[in-house]
Order: C-alpha cells, then structure tokens, then sequence
C-alpha cells in the first residue's frame, strides 16, 4: 500500500477540470507543430483501421462464391493488408512524435511548480507539512502524463473511430445498426460518468485519510528521537494504524462501487451486442445481408467494444488526474507575500550601509514582534544585538533578508528601502552563519561549495582553510567527500558551524549575519569558533545576535532589544558604566561563568 501527503494545499472545494485543462494548454502549445501531426497520425490510422473490415468483407464475400466461380481475391488481400500496416505503423508514429510534447510539458510544469515553491514567502513554508508538496508535484505531474497519453491514444482514436462506424452504418445498413450502436455507446458513457461522480467521493476521501496517515508517519520518524525520549512508539503506532482503519473503510466502499461500475458497464456491453447481432443474423435470413456483411458488423463491434470499455477506467483515471493536477496547479496560484516590484533595482556596491528607520512588524495582525525599531550599522561596521528570548533579535536577521516585508517604517541598504531593491541581488550581498545550522545529506565538499557553486575547488579548499576546518576533512577516510547525514547529522556543532563559516566565506558577502552563531556550543569551541567570526567580519558590514556577551564585547554598537524595543545602545565600556539592563546580563553570566569554571 502506497501512502502519500499532500502537504497544507487542501483539496480545491469547487473542482473545475475546465480551468485546469486550460492552465495545462499553453505547456501544450509550445510544441504545437508536434502536437498538430500527431492529430493527423492519429485521424489516418483510425481511417485505416476502420477500412481494413471493409476489405475483410468483399475478401469472405469472394471465398463465399462457389467454387466453379471463386477466384483469389488478390486486390482486396492487398488492400487489407495495407489497411493494418498503416494502422499500425502510424499509430506507433504517433506515439513518438507525441512522446516529446507529454515529457517536455511534465518536465516544464514540474520546473515552473519547483522554482515558483522558493519564491513563496518563509511563512508558507514554515506552515507546510514536510513531504507533502513532493508528493503534490510528484502526482501531478505523472496525472499530466496519463491524461496526455491516454486523451490521445485512446478517447480521441475511440471518438473519432465511433463516428466513422456509425457513419459506415448509417451508409451500407438498416438505420437500426446505427441506432442501436449509437445508443450502447451514449447509454455506456453516462452509466459511466454518473457512477465515476459517485464513486469520486470515495476515491477523495481515501486519498485524504491515506494523506493524513503518511504526513503523522513521517512527522513521528522526523522526530524519532523524540519519540525514544518519551517511550511513545505504542503511541505513534497506534495513531497512525488509527488513520490507516479510517483509510481501509473508504479503500473498501471505493473498491466495491468500481466493482459495481464495472459489472454494470459489461451488462450494457453485452445487450448491445447481442442486438446487433440479432440485427445482423435477421438480415441474412431475409437475404438483405450477405456473411461478409455479417464479418464486417461483427468486426466492428468488436474494434469499437475493446476501447470502449477500457474508456471507462480511463475516464476514471482522468479524473483522479484531473484531481492531482489540479492539487499541483494550485501551488502556481499561491501568490508570493514578499515579491519584488517591477521598478526593482539590483544592488551593485561592496560597501553597504544599513539602516532600521522606525521598523514595526508582526508575524500576525494580533501579536507586534517589533515596535519602532531604528539604528544604523554604517558600512564595514560591527552592530551587536542582546536580549531575552523573545525580544525580536532573530526577527531582524528576517527582515534583513526580506523574508518578510516590514509592517511600517523601512530598512535602507546604502538609503535605499530594501522593497525597491531586488530580493536576488539583496540576498548575494547577505551572508548568514545561523544558530542551527542545517547541512544537505551530501558530501563536506557540495555543502561548502554551496555558498558559491561555480567556486574552483581550490576556493573551496581555500574557505575551509580559513574556517580552520581543512585539517579536520582531511583526516576523514573520504576527506572533502564525507556524507554529513541528514541536516549534517553525523558532525558535531562545532564542526558543522565550521562547515557553515567556511560556506559563508566562500560566498564573499558584503554584509554578514551572526544569528546566536555560537550558542549552541561549549565555551572552549565557543572561543575557537569566535576568533574565526571577527577575522571573517573585518571590514563588513556585520549584523550580531548574540546570546553569550563575551563574543560582541569589541562590537562597535551593541543593541539591548526587550519586548521588541531598543532599551540600551553603547559600546560594552559605555553600556557596562550606565549600570542599566546590559550590565546586569554582564554580572550574570561573568558569576555564571566563574561557578561553571
């Protein structure tokens, strides 16, 4: 049993098949030519398909003669011969040529959906559930695929065959051929229709439930750890198999109503053809039919019965990719909350200023974060930032970066407000060495090279160097090549922040950001660490959250933020002589220090 997650798009409440369908045409459109031929392929080979029972017949109707009056039917043996090798042949062309247009639209799609997901805000992605947008593009994209191969190398041949049959009918027979055809065929198709609706219902809620169980199954494996702690697996176990029971009811009433559809879809089949061949078995009593006319007939229905019925699970299957697609194409229509304006100007000097002018801002309408916050760290300068959790200092590091816009006032690169400057050339000058930093599952060497991947890998080796961290890759069995795990898993803090320096120098910013970069270290790492960070900001422009005010004490500025205001700003020697908020933290943490010694 496959599971699958769906992420935080809910299912769209109004489907529109139209619309999606629309949504998927431009990606259609581009290989237009392609598209145009493979028409044409497909039309020829249905009209040769639907010839080779005429010849079948004038060749049963030859053999039919006695014997003192048959001849071989050389011509008509010819030409149903040729009927079937261009049936064949161009239906096999059709699919090459259609080939590029299905691959090159999946692939279009599933790039525009992927780069679109990094321009969103940090706010969707936060509120995201982990896998589950895979999952939407994943299903999305395999449901282009199949409604593109299966419209066109099924319904449109089945349609186009159906109308030449009934027009051949019509033209050769008793009306009541046609009638009797074209009324299986209509009666067929809404049993079909009205049931797959039905059954629609059952499908959304197993694919829902079968979401829920596989997002709470990765949720409890993402924190396995945590899960050990507590000695909840019983819990978790029995949580997920309490989605799965859910998931099996509504597995069984979508497997009994397809029963029933199916049962129901052969039953019409099967009077329809008994009809005909009434029809046809009268005509031939009453010397109105010759049994080549028979042949023809029964050929006929048996060419128009296969597709006919494998329609209907087409039609279902459509649908559930009309479902995914249109799950998919709804990420496309999540506007970005932070986007750049169409006069955006990209950001070009090496030196840059910054400046806080009266910034206000809020996650949420109900809760303000930050209340008329303004400073400045003039270029090539130090600004440090100290508070209690909750303050707002990692806010700022947000801001900077233009994850969020701000609620009032502006932040200013060189006097000019961040919303006017492009967010690609504003985040190049930024770099960032985090409190947690979170390395890909991949080799020392890529996620140090991230920081600048057309890096040369001596550069590369050169940043390491400088982050003091070479001679550690070098000791490793596979050096440079070493798989750090997931989120950098199997290296110690210290060594994955010095992973994430290393990133940072090789970047080369301009304005550097050290959000609580060491907090989450012992204080002999701490110090090692901290004389990495001061040679690498000398001469940035640099931004320090710090939580231990031992590493900001050579800061140019240093902020106290309380409840999202600046309550104190000085250098250390100036903040400890006021005697207010920052020199109290100082004799904390100094007593602090001198009873862990």
């Amino acid at each position: 049993m496959r599971h699958f997650a769906h992420g935080n798009t809910p299912p769209p409440s109004d489907r529109n098949d139209l619309k999606t369908l629309k949504t998927l045409l431009p990606y259609l459109w581009r290989f237009k030519l392609r598209v145009l031929l493979a028409l044409a392929c497909l039309i020829a080979a249905k009209v040769a398909g639907v010839t080779t029972p005429l010849y079948l017949k004038d060749i049963v109707d030859q053999l039919s003669l006695p014997a003192t009056m048959a001849v071989v039917p050389l011509l008509a043996l010819a030409g149903y011969g040729l009927a079937r090798l261009l049936s064949g042949v161009l239906g096999e062309l059709r699919d090459a040529i259609f080939a590029r247009v299905v691959q090159g639209a999946v692939r279009t799609v599933a790039r525009e959906v992927f780069s679109h997901l990094f321009r969103l805000s940090l706010r969707f992605h936060l509120e995201r559930q982990t896998g589950g947008m895979s999952r939407d593009i994943e299903r999305g994209t395999k449901g282009i695929g199949f409604l593109l191969n299966f419209t066109v190398f099924n319904i449109l041949p089945t349609l186009v065959e159906i109308g030449l049959v009934i027009g051949i009918l019509l033209h050769r027979y008793n009306a009541w051929f046609a009638v009797v055809t074209f009324a299986t065929i209509a009666i067929y198709i809404v049993f079909t229709l009205v049931i797959t609706e039905w059954r629609t219902v059952f499908r959304r809620s197993m694919n829902d439930l079968d979401s829920k169980a596989n997002s709470k199954a990765i949720d409890a494996l993402i924190n396995y750890e945590t899960v050990k702690y507590f000695g909840n697996e019983g819990y978790e176990t029995r949580r997920y198999d309490g989605n799965l029971a859910s998931w099996e009811q509504s597995a069984i009433k979508n497997q009994v109503s397809l029963s029933f559809l199916n049962a129901g879809q052969g039953a019409i089949i099967a009077t329809g053809v008994t009809l005909i061949m009434w029809l046809a078995a009268r005509g031939v009593n009453q010397g109105e039919m010759t049994v080549g006319d028979v042949v023809l007939v029964a050929t006929f229905i048996t060419q128009l019965w296969a597709p006919l019925h494998f329609l209907g699970f087409v039609y279902r299957e459509i649908r559930h990719s009309l479902a995914d697609m249109e799950r998919m194409f709804t990420l496309l229509n999540v506007g970005a909350e932070v986007a750049d304006r169409p006069t955006a100007q990209p950001l070009a000097s090496r030196d840059v200023a910054i400046r806080f002018d009266g910034v206000g801002f809020g996650y949420d309408a109900k809760r303000t974060i930050l209340h008329d916050v303004s400073f400045d760290i003039p270029a090539g300068h130090t600004v440090a930032v100290v508070g209690a959790s909750g303050a707002g200092k990692s806010t700022l590091s947000r801001l900077l970066f233009r994850f969020y816009d701000v609620g009032s006032g502006a932040i200013r690169f060189n006097g000019t407000d961040v919303r006017e400057l492009s967010q690609d050339s504003l985040r190049a000058h930024i770099g960032i060495v985090p409190q947690d930093t979170v390395l890909f599952n991949d080799s020392i060497y890529y996620n140090i090279a991230y920081g600048r991947p057309d890096a040369t890998r001596e550069e590369v080796i050169d940043a390491a160097r400088s982050a003091h961290i070479h001679d550690f890759v070098m000791g490793l069995p596979d050096g440079y090549d070493t798989t750090v795990g997931e989120r950098g898993l199997k290296l110690s803090g210290g060594e994955k922040q010095r992973v994430a320096i290393a990133r940072t120098i090789l970047k080369n910013p301009p304005v550097l950001i050290f959000d609580e970069a060491t907090s989450a270290l012992d204080s002999r790492t701490e110090k090692a660490i901290q004389a990495e960070l001061l040679s690498i900001a000398a001469n940035r422009t640099t931004l320090i959250i710090a939580h231990r005010l031992s590493t900001i004490a050579e800061a140019d500025c240093i902020l106290v933020m309380d409840g999202g205001r600046i309550i104190e700003r000085g250098t250390h020697r100036e903040l400890l002589a006021h005697g207010g908020r920052y020199a109290e933290m100082w004799r904390l943490q100094q007593e602090g220090e001198a009873l862990d010694a």
